[in-house]
């Protein structure tokens, strides 16, 4: 039982509960249907190679304070230098997670009196940056271009003057849709703003040797693109790739760089070869796109997964509870497939969120089919 001073949080517990939306730490089995190891590069020798590597070079696992104190290391900058060549950028700047490198973002470029128009279903990382900036935002439609150009025209026409932010993911991570960033560009173009593309979940999948889908407007001046390092390249961490004086700017205000320890040298290390790898592997991209097809020619057909191409296949439910007894299911089977609920998707879209990985065959997939088949019948 809850002491008095928790009381109120028992009592949320219990609602989600009631709700089908408690969460809870689940250990990895099964077959991985539920990883961004899209790759499969996190646990190879290739990076045990890279991290044994590291470790004779006498790498510290600790960077021992932040970076603007003595956490700075060679290695981050070597990193930093490959990466921005790699993603085509003027500079790059290396962070601890995704979601401290997005927070940071937000929470710092936009200043008051500027204008952040985000998509609607960008990442929460972006939206905590938002609540902690103090730039005026406002959403706009799901991958609808005009509706981006729609929100900044009537924010100008009712007196806005400043700096015009946009903030898109180039690949949504519950949907698997790509987002249309050369519309978004024109749009940025005709109101000379800033573009900020997340391509956390394109990152080492598409793009030239890996590079993303924002690798054509890599190198633009309003371009920012954000590269994390936990999904497809294996490791963990995040790049923030920039014209110089956006990271130098980041160097001095962000607030979660300025006052973090730095990350470990040694993972620095690993990031930076792990760029090596991924783009010296398109056979593990055309692998991975091979087992993609797969997926969607048995799946959408039977379940209505979402058209496109990328590795995320979503399967919407509805219905939380429901949503929650098919995942279980599934995972008894040998699955590891998660149920997604709300509010991480919007309400009424539970869903199963299929992630295909090189870590997965062609027998693995058409098995999943087969038991999806008989578990997916009428509510």
């Amino acid at each position: 039982m809850a002491t008095p001073a928790f009381e109120t949080h028992a009592a949320q517990l219990e609602s989600l509960k009631r709700d089908s939306r408690l969460r809870a730490l689940a250990p990895r089995s099964g077959k991985d249907f539920a990883s961004n190891d899209y790759l499969g590069l996190a646990g190879s020798t290739l990076l045990h190679d890279a991290l044994r590597e590291g470790m004779a070079l006498g790498l510290p696992a600790g960077s021992g304070g932040s970076r603007l104190l003595r956490g700075n290391h060679a290695a981050h900058e070597a990193l930093e230098a490959d990466a921005a060549v790699h993603f085509g950028s003027q500079s790059a700047l290396f962070f601890a997670t995704g979601f401290a490198a997005n927070a940071a973002l937000f929470a710092t470029l936009p200043q008051r009196g500027d204008l952040v128009v985000h998509d609607s279903l960008i990442h929460a990382s972006a939206h905590d940056g938002m609540k902690l900036g103090r730039a005026e935002t406002r959403a706009a439609r799901h991958n609808d271009a005009q509706a981006f150009d729609d929100v900044i025209t009537a924010w100008r026409a009712e007196g806005g003057s400043g700096q015009v932010w946009i903030a898109v993911e180039s690949l949504y991570s519950m949907d698997g849709d790509c987002a249309p960033l050369a519309d978004l560009a024109e749009v940025a173009a005709r109101h000379d703003a800033a573009l900020v593309i997340d391509e956390a979940h394109a990152t080492g999948v598409f793009g030239p040797s890996g590079a993303g889908l924002a690798h054509g407007l890599a190198g633009q001046p309003n371009v920012i693109t954000l590269h994390t390092c936990g999904k497809a390249l294996g490791c963990e961490g995040a790049l923030i790739c920039a014209p110089r004086v956006v990271t130098d700017f980041l160097v001095n205000r962000a607030r979660p760089f300025v006052f973090s320890t730095a990350p470990s040298p040694l993972i620095a290390h690993m990031v930076r070869r792990a760029i090596a790898i991924v783009a010296a592997h398109d056979d593990w991209r055309e692998e991975l796109f091979a087992r993609v097809a797969e997926a969607r020619r048995l799946l959408a057909p039977r379940l209505g997964a979402q058209a496109g191409t990328s590795q995320i296949l979503p399967v919407i439910i509805g219905d939380d509870a429901r949503t929650m007894r098919i995942a279980a299911s599934l995972q008894r089977q040998g699955f590891d497939i998660r149920g997604i609920r709300p509010p991480t998707v919007p309400p009424g879209t539970a869903r199963l969120r299929i992630s295909i990985t090189r870590n997965v065959s062609m027998g693995d997939i058409g098995a999943l089919s087969e038991s999806l088949d008989r578990i997916m019948i009428p509510a």
